[in-house]
């Protein structure tokens, strides 16, 4: 996994702040309250992602983290985390319960309420964030299972422990075609460890139904690049026909062609007027936002926005130009 944070290579003076920009930036934002002083904090963490989930990989010295109030609330793009405990132990806080982990054991929790992960032992642990749309699952049902032991007693949660274990550290399984094939069964397989902790799988059969529009127009922005997009890709890739893509989509008021073209423009849009606007040419970014016509691409980009790509791309790099 890489690329790995090593605390052996940073001047002691400098651990704390340096941990705390990579986690913020590549996890999520907490307070970190580090147990030795600063020369003798060590930490070693892996950072990786298998497409939209996020993986943190760490073993460290003994360490309290914080998510309060004031950080909860500022989330942007709510998240469940998954911790996966490899030695020692560990606890989780929230929602008014607290689990204690040992190895082979897992807990989630939530990013939109506060959260403590107590560390005492010293870290052996792997974190894997997932977006909570990704999910599929309603906010009741997540809260109930926050803080509560994921073990060995449970069949489906021992066979998640051996999956995540082995994703979170597996480089060949975090990139390209192989990321791809994993990122559906890695939500299927923690929807199934939470669901099957009430001791009811009905309990995600309802949310999926529910939440199927929400999972369209997620894959739709996850696959906007591809210029191979279709309805009957789409609906493949949920298990449902054309007709009841479109009928999904219509009760949320979604015209199909114009949402992922309107997405589309708007990529292409930010990045002509982004640092690497000028480095490409105008057709070569249509192209990679599924525009493969670079006429119809500059005459829906004029229609939408009333400049040419040109203009709108020049616009925004005026100041670069002798």
């Amino acid at each position: 996994m890489s690329p790995v944070l090593d605390t052996a290579f940073i001047p002691p003076q400098d651990r704390e702040e340096v941990l705390r920009h990579a986690v913020w930036e590549s996890v999520v934002a907490v307070d970190i309250d580090h147990r030795p002083p600063a020369e003798d904090i060590s930490v070693r963490i892996g950072l990786g992602a298998v497409g939209p989930l996020r993986i943190c990989s760490a073993r460290a010295t003994a360490v309290t983290v914080r998510r309060p109030e004031r950080l909860a609330r500022k989330d942007e793009e709510p998240a469940v985390f998954l911790g996966v405990q490899m030695s020692g132990t560990s606890m989780v806080v929230q929602n008014g319960r607290e689990c204690l982990l040992r190895p082979g054991e897992l807990a989630v929790y939530e990013s939109t309420s506060p959260y403590t992960l107590l560390f005492d032992e010293g870290v052996d642990h792997h974190f894997l964030r997932f977006p909570r749309t990704a999910l599929a699952l309603p906010e009741p049902l997540i809260r109930n299972v926050t803080a509560v032991r994921l073990g060995p007693d449970n069949p489906v949660a021992r066979l998640a422990f051996t999956y995540f274990s082995q994703l979170a550290v597996s480089d060949e399984l975090h990139q390209g075609v192989h990321a791809d094939a994993v990122v559906e069964p890695s939500v299927e397989l923690l929807r199934a460890a939470m669901a099957s902790q009430h001791g009811d799988s009905d309990l995600a059969r309802g949310p999926l139904g529910e939440t199927l529009g929400l999972r369209i127009t997620q894959y739709i922005r996850a696959h906007l690049a591809d210029p191979g997009l279709s309805a009957a890709r789409i609906a493949a890739a949920h298990g449902i026909s054309v007709r009841h893509l479109y009928a999904v989509l219509s009760r949320s008021g979604i015209s199909l062609g114009d949402w992922i073209r309107t997405r589309r423009l708007a990529e292409c849009r930010r990045e002509l007027a982004g640092p690497d606007g000028r480095r490409r040419t105008i057709a070569a970014i249509g192209r990679s936002w599924g525009f493969v016509d670079a006429t119809h691409f500059s005459k829906v980009f004029k229609q939408t926005y009333g400049v040419s790509p040109r203009t709108w791309r020049d616009q925004h790099h005026s100041h670069h130009l002798g």
